[in-house]
């Protein structure tokens, strides 16, 4: 019987900000009589979905997506899962690897039985190098809140104008829309509906859907407006200009308050909602700001940072300005704000690949007109809306 053993190597990636420490486990195994091969550097397994090294799901179908790149020829690849609870083998599947090949790309879907479950994707060189990376997964009815889910979704509503019928026409928002859109869909994986030239009552109309919507306990909701804006200083507040609204009206029943929109949004039954304003005097939509008269710990997992994170309810807001006027920006190009989100995303968060707001507002506080961050409504102060990378 051939000897085997075990060399266990730890890789980790430290983020600089404040996600903590993120720890990755490979196994490889060595043939003790032949020694340590001549194998260079070894294959990468990475991991699609799931993307964390620990999760849950309330589902016993689980959708499974990795890659394998090697520098060397692969052999085998096999995907074994087995009981987290005693390491009994429950299934075992292997993948046709074509002679020559160096790469490998892995989708399909698996059932798993309720309880704690560890997927373990092996990949074996022509030289015998096999290298592993885990995953373990809680389905059914033993899933808990204490990890992050698989099923949880993200979405973000989009509401951008560029045509009005009693307002000047603007340049930007729908643009800046659809490229902020397609960096959460294509990084993050948000689920996308961009809504264009909305009046005051289809705004309305949409938020109410989502107020009507079911959520899960980890789902999280973006809602962005770009457009105008309008402060009147007699009411002391702040408000969403729509595309049909006068701008003679001297009572500002054409157009959406801020104290309104605060109380819809809140009303969502989304426990985690960022509130994105790209429009002028967007600021105002903190209560304090619009009073005033006138024209900013031990180091833990990403998993645990997450669960903690998504604990706790969530109400946040981010607007492109105070009380003032800002820039739509010049034909073809973005707005000064939205060109600032749109390179905070494609950051893709660093090494951890987790996109906080504190991190998002440090880029965009290099703006000439200074954004504005805060919270409203059911906020809870330990919550925070956070981009994971898809």
């Amino acid at each position: 019987m051939r000897s085997l053993f075990i060399l266990v190597a730890l890789f980790y990636s430290v983020s600089v900000c404040s996600q903590g420490l993120i720890t990755r486990t490979n196994e490889f195994l060595i043939n003790t009589k032949t020694g340590m091969p001549d194998s260079g550097p070894l294959p990468r397994i990475s991991w699609i979905h799931p993307k964390m090294e620990f999760t849950n799901s309330a589902q016993n179908k689980i959708e499974i997506k990795a890659s394998i790149d090697s520098p060397t020829l692969l052999k085998e690849i096999t995907l074994v899962v087995s009981s987290s609870l005693d390491g009994r083998v429950i299934s075992k599947k292997s993948f046709a690897v074509k002679p020559e090949q160096q790469q490998y790309s892995i989708a399909l879907t698996v059932n798993l039985p309720d309880g704690g479950n560890s997927l373990s994707l092996e990949a074996v060189t022509e030289s015998g190098i096999l290298v592993a990376e885990k995953r373990q997964i809680v389905t059914g009815k033993n899933a808990s809140d204490a990890m992050v889910s698989l099923d949880r979704k993200d979405y973000i509503l989009l509401f951008a104008t560029n045509k009005y019928d009693h307002w000047d026409d603007l340049v930007n928002p729908i643009d800046d829309a659809h490229a902020i859109a397609r960096e959460l869909k294509e990084k993050y994986g948000f689920i996308v509906d961009i809504v264009e030239n909305p009046t005051v009552e289809k705004m309305l109309e949409k938020i109410r859907e989502y107020n009507e919507r079911k959520f899960g306990p980890q789902d999280q909701l973006m809602v962005f407006f770009a457009g105008h804006g309008h402060y009147d200083e007699s009411f002391g507040e702040g408000f969403v200009v729509g595309k049909n609204s006068l701008s003679n009206d001297v009572s500002r029943t054409t157009y959406l308050s801020h104290n309104r929109l605060r109380g819809v949004i809140n009303n969502i039954p989304c426990n985690h909602i960022l509130l994105t304003m790209d429009v002028c005097f967007g600021g105002t939509l903190d209560p304090v700001l619009a009073r005033s008269r006138g024209a900013k710990p031990d180091e833990i997992s990403s998993d645990k940072l997450l669960v903690r994170k998504w604990s706790h309810r969530t109400r946040k807001y981010l607007t492109s300005g105070g009380k003032e006027y800002v820039s739509d920006g010049t034909i073809g190009k973005h707005s000064p704000f939205a060109g600032k989100l749109i390179e905070s995303l494609r950051a893709r968060g660093g090494d951890d690949g987790i996109l906080t707001l504190s991190e998002i507002q440090s880029n965009l506080e290099k703006l000439s007109q200074l954004p504005r961050f805060g919270s409203f409504g059911d906020d809870e102060a330990l919550s925070d809306f956070v981009f994971v990378t898809r």
